[in-house]
C-alpha cells in the first residue's frame, strides 16, 4: 500500500520510471539465465577436442561441439568444419562465426545501459514538474500558502528523483556486470580458437613429416 501510494504521489513520470525498471529487470534476468546456460568448463572442452582431433576424429569433435552449449563451442565447431573442408584460412571461418555469436551475447544489453542513463533524467524531469506545480500553487495563492498546499508538488519532485536513482543505480551495476561477462566470453573465444588453429598447424606439420619419413 505504501509503495503504491508513493507511485501515485510521484505522478505520471513515476509510472514511466517503474515501467523502465520492469524492462531492466526482465533484460537482466534474461541475459543472466542465458549466460548461466552457456557457462561451461572451457579447459575441459578444449582438452577433449584436442584428444579427439589427435586421432583425426573430426566427426567426433564436431559432435562434441554440437552437444556443448555456448558460443565458444559454436565457434570451434565452425573452425573444425572449415578444416574438414580443407580450407586454409581457418581464421576467416572463425571471424564469420564470431560475427554471429558476439552480437547474440550483446543483444539487449544496450536497453539496460539506456535505462541506467535515462532513469535519472526521468527523475529530474519529475523534479522539474513538481517544482513547476509548486510555483503554480504559490502563484494561485499569492496571499497565503501553507505547507500542506506545497507538500504534494514537493513530494512528487522528491519521489521521482529518488525513484529515478533507485532504478538507475542497479541498472548501471547490472549493465557493467553483464558487459564484463560478455568480454570474458569473447576472450575465451579468442584464446580457444587460437589454440585450435595452433593445434591444426602443428598437427598438419607432424603428418607431413610422418609421410615424408614413410616415403623415405
Amino acid at each position: 500500500m505504501v509503495f503504491m501510494k508513493m507511485i501515485n504521489d510521484g505522478g505520471p513520470v513515476m509510472w514511466i520510471i517503474m515501467f523502465c525498471s520492469l524492462i531492466g529487470l526482465f533484460v537482466f534476468f534474461e541475459k543472466w539465465f542465458q549466460f548461466h546456460r552457456e557457462q561451461i568448463n572451457i579447459r575441459e572442452l578444449v582438452k577433449g577436442l584436442i584428444n579427439v582431433l589427435k586421432r583425426d576424429g573430426l566427426m567426433e569433435a564436431i559432435t562434441l561441439c554440437e552437444n556443448t552449449p555456448g558460443p565458444v563451442a559454436k565457434v570451434l565447431k565452425e573452425a573444425i568444419l572449415a578444416y574438414e573442408r580443407g580450407e586454409e584460412d581457418l581464421e576467416r571461418a572463425i571471424e564469420d562465426e564470431k560475427l554471429v555469436q558476439i552480437p547474440a551475447l550483446e543483444r539487449h544489453l544496450d536497453i539496460l545501459g539506456t535505462i541506467g542513463y535515462v532513469a535519472p533524467l526521468l527523475g529530474l524531469l519529475g523534479t522539474v514538474l513538481g517544482m513547476m506545480e509548486a510555483f503554480q500553487t504559490i502563484y494561485a495563492k499569492s496571499v497565503y500558502v501553507s505547507a500542506q498546499d506545497l507538500s504534494g508538488a514537493i513530494g512528487m519532485a522528491l519521489i521521482t528523483t529518488a525513484g529515478g536513482l533507485c532504478v538507475a543505480i542497479p541498472c548501471y551495476v547490472a549493465y557493467n556486470y553483464l558487459v564484463a561477462r560478455v568480454n570474458s566470453m569473447i576472450l575465451e573465444i579468442e584464446k580457444t580458437s587460437s589454440e585450435l588453429i595452433y593445434f591444426f598447424n602443428h598437427h598438419d606439420k607432424e603428418k607431413k613429416l610422418s609421410r615424408g619419413e614413410n616415403n623415405g
